[in-house]
């Protein structure tokens, strides 16, 4: 329990420390306040943003475009894992053209998904269910390949059903693995759509932070990521909570 406080405190005054040090930069002077607005400054900024309807219209946005891939990319993704991990003439196949996709950045074919699929919310989703998929995928093959045979063994030999396998051995072997794996595929999936909505869109938080940018809206331009980091800061540690709960499972 110490242990556990003791790793918040230090999360929490090393966030502060962060804060201070913004503030200090920005009024004293070592950093021209034009390039970098005090921290104090940004964060009333972005209490007047959260207050505006067209930037809670816009968060809507991209939470549905991020929800969507999400959504679609996880099954998927974790359907072609489980094939990949017990079909060794698929793993052969697909493991190699798996790793080469998965090294190549992903941002290259944005241009791609624009003209498929044009600027608009399939194009958004289309992208970030592109860039989540295969990390899913590499980390279902992981968690798959990670169940023991010696629990396999012992539940086909007690004649265990497939289903009554896949509940009762790997789903509780993988969950760890798999919830671990989550919490690095919703960065992915939120930095493709944030890209996506940057890159060319009419709506969306991504798209506000671009216009910032371009306007040199400083202020409201680190508010907007100070914005995306809560956000995903909080799913984090929604899966955290949970992983946490589901440790015991670990074998």
């Amino acid at each position: 329990m110490i242990g556990t406080l003791g790793i918040k405190a230090a999360r929490v005054a090393m966030a502060v420390a962060i804060f201070a040090v913004w503030e200090m930069l920005s009024r004293t002077g070592i950093v021209n306040p034009r390039l970098l607005p005090s921290a104090s400054d940004t964060i009333v900024t972005l209490t007047d943003l959260l207050g505006r309807s067209s930037v809670r219209s816009d968060i809507l946005v991209t939470g549905a475009e991020v929800l969507t891939a999400f959504v679609i990319a996880v099954p998927i993704g974790a359907l072609i894992g489980v094939l990949i991990a017990e079909n060794r003439y698929f793993a052969e196949v697909a493991k190699p053209l798996l790793f080469f996709a998965f090294s190549i950045p992903k941002s290259i074919f944005l241009p791609m998904f624009i003209l498929v699929f044009g600027v608009g919310f399939a194009q958004k989703v289309g992208f970030g269910f592109f860039s989540t998929i295969f990390i899913v995928i590499m980390s279902t093959t992981t968690a798959v390949e990670s169940v023991k045979v010696e629990h396999l063994t012992v539940a086909r030999s007690y004649g265990a059903t497939p289903i009554q396998t896949a509940f009762r051995v790997y789903l509780p072997s993988m969950l760890p693995v798999l919830l671990e794996a989550l919490r690095i595929s919703m960065i992915f999936n939120l930095t493709g759509v944030i890209l996506a909505e940057m890159y060319a869109s009419r709506d969306g938080i991504g798209h506000q932070i671009a216009t910032w940018g371009e306007n040199f809206q400083m202020k409201q331009l680190l508010a907007g990521v100070i914005m995306i980091a809560a956000i995903a800061i909080t799913f984090n540690e929604l899966v955290r909570w949970v992983e946490t709960r589901c440790s015991h499972w670990r074998t």
